[in-house]
């Protein structure tokens, strides 16, 4: 195959990912977040960057957003929202921020492949995303692409959707957002 035709394959594989996901949860993600006072977003590896992109969108909007772990990031409270991309459920990492947003009293919405996972469980609720995990053994969705790129596609796409929602919800145009976007670049 060449280039053109893997891209060709890819998107096949997303626009197949996007019919897999269940509207009722992204509509109470979209909800959840309004209701939080602040949005703070974690992740790891190539899912993080997808959940970083998200924050500066929520930004965009004037939503107090903010990714773990960036010098600028203020306190978790009981009213702040807590949003864990994550395929596996599992890294390490991420389970210890679940475990200290629950204890703090705040929300847990988890991205993940497995609902089932540890990260699941912690979760008040869940968004999942469809796609093959890293190792692609054990499960009926198969890829062309290596590891978690499905997964981390998906998530990106999706919460570019959920961006979308929120516009639509509050009445706001990619004009209006462009008030926020950084100027001192």
């Amino acid at each position: 195959m060449n280039t053109t035709q893997y891209l060709k394959e890819i998107i096949a594989e997303l626009s197949h990912s996007v019919d897999l996901i269940d509207q009722q949860e992204a509509e109470e993600l979209v909800n959840k977040i309004s209701d939080s006072n602040k949005v703070f977003v974690g992740g790891a590896g190539r899912s993080g960057f997808m959940a970083k992109s998200f924050a500066m969108r929520m930004m965009h909007m004037g939503i107090d957003a903010y990714t773990i772990g960036e010098t600028v990031t203020p306190s978790f409270e009981k009213d702040d929202i807590l949003i864990i991309a994550s395929g596996s459920g599992e890294t390490k990492s991420l389970v210890t921020l679940a475990e200290k947003a629950k204890d703090i009293g705040g929300k847990i919405a988890v991205v993940t492949l497995s609902p089932e996972s540890t990260i699941g469980k912690l979760a008040d609720f869940i968004i999942k995303l469809p796609g093959a995990p890293k190792e692609q053994t054990d499960t009926e969705y198969k890829t062309i692409q290596p590891m978690g790129s499905l997964f981390e596609q998906t998530s990106l796409l999706f919460y570019d959707a959920v961006i979308l929602r929120f516009m639509e919800k509050k009445g706001l145009d990619t004009n209006e957002m462009y008030g926020k976007h950084a100027n001192l670049e």
